[in-house]
């Protein structure tokens, strides 16, 4: 009886192939337009929205921040994340994410930025285990029957994983998404898939149905499986290694051997779509870190990304690419890009 009740409690998380290989959400990075190209070229098992920010959603703003919850129909199953401290405001977001459809709902309690943990959020919340229970049977009260997980890390300024999981379990969340470090350790260290393990334990010691992911340093698909087989994880959530490889999750193709005016094309695509989905409501610098990503790895991409990062529009990234692949159209034909 009790399998049942947390199997129906999982809900999407519960029908998701073994292991769960996500793509991690990352803020003015996996907005619904990369999303979109993502699903299209190499579609992950499970999508989360940016972050948004709670207080903003219950706030006389909210339209400005909906717009980071736009997705379409192509993106399921798609997760909403959400940041903030206070429980009212989360019971009010899981109910918003009831409405518009979602298959799920994350509570960041990892970000590191000074400005969320200023606000009692993201990360801060390590340090408030009662603060971050409360929060957790609030959207879960808002939540419906849309599952419930958290993303948070291995500890604050040190690994707390025997104190921070069994707190947590305690309203027995969907899923934890563990990013492999410290908050102190931010990005600096290498990923700990070995404390990942530790949680793994910790959750079957407690005889716990949550499911646990791992976060940190996973290059690609291969990366993943060998990562989730020896922590005995779930499954795993990849983040940079996505920035300009829309082919990472695929199954048919080898990111590492995409044609190099493919890529470029998809860049361009990536482009428009960018601008039509929130022109005059994003600004089109942010597809720049995407100029980076994209045009790398081969003779003279540091010229292309200067050309490319003075463009102030997808028309203006189209005449510069086209311009490159029929420059160096004798070179195209057997120039493959070669990933690190």
């Amino acid at each position: 009886m009790e399998k049942l009740k947390s199997e129906k409690t999982r809900g999407i998380w519960n029908r998701l192939p073994k292991p769960i290989l996500g793509l991690a959400p990352m803020a003015n990075v996996t907005d619904t337009v990369f999303r979109r190209i993502i699903a299209k070229y190499g579609k992950p098992d499970i999508f989360f929205t940016e972050f948004v920010s709670c207080d903003g959603l219950c706030s006389e703003g909210k339209e400005k921040l909906l717009v980071d919850l736009r997705y379409v129909k192509e993106e399921h199953p798609i997760i909403a994340q959400f940041f903030g401290a206070k429980p009212e405001y989360f019971y009010r977001c899981a109910k918003l994410a009831q409405e518009m459809g979602f298959d799920g709902i994350d509570i960041n309690m990892g970000c590191p930025d000074r400005g969320v943990e200023k606000q009692g959020a993201g990360a801060a919340l390590m340090k408030n285990p009662e603060l971050a229970k409360e929060i957790i049977r609030e959207t879960k009260r808002g939540a419906g029957t849309l599952p419930v997980s958290v993303k948070t890390r291995l500890g604050y300024n040190q690994e707390s994983l025997d104190e921070w999981i069994p707190s947590l379990l305690e309203e027995e969340p969907a899923a934890l998404i563990i990013h492999a470090r410290t908050r102190k350790e931010m990005s600096l260290v290498p990923a700990r898939w070995n404390d990942i393990r530790k949680a793994v334990e910790i959750v079957q010691k407690a005889g716990s149905h949550t499911l646990v992911l791992g976060n940190g340093d996973v290059k690609d698909r291969a990366d993943a499986v060998e990562k989730v087989r020896e922590s005995g994880a779930d499954g795993a959530l990849i983040g940079r290694g996505i920035f300009g490889n829309p082919w990472l999750f695929s199954k048919e193709r080898d990111y590492r051997h995409i044609p190099l005016d493919e890529k470029l094309r998809v860049l361009v695509e990536h482009s428009f779509l960018f601008e039509k989905e929130f022109y005059g409501v994003k600004n089109f610098e942010i597809m720049k870190k995407h100029f980076k990503a994209y045009a790398s790895g081969f003779d003279e991409a540091k010229e292309l990304r200067i050309k490319l990062m003075n463009a102030d529009n997808a028309l203006e990234v189209r005449e510069i690419i086209e311009e490159w692949l029929s420059h160096h159209r004798v070179h195209m034909a057997s120039e493959v890009l070669q990933s690190v």
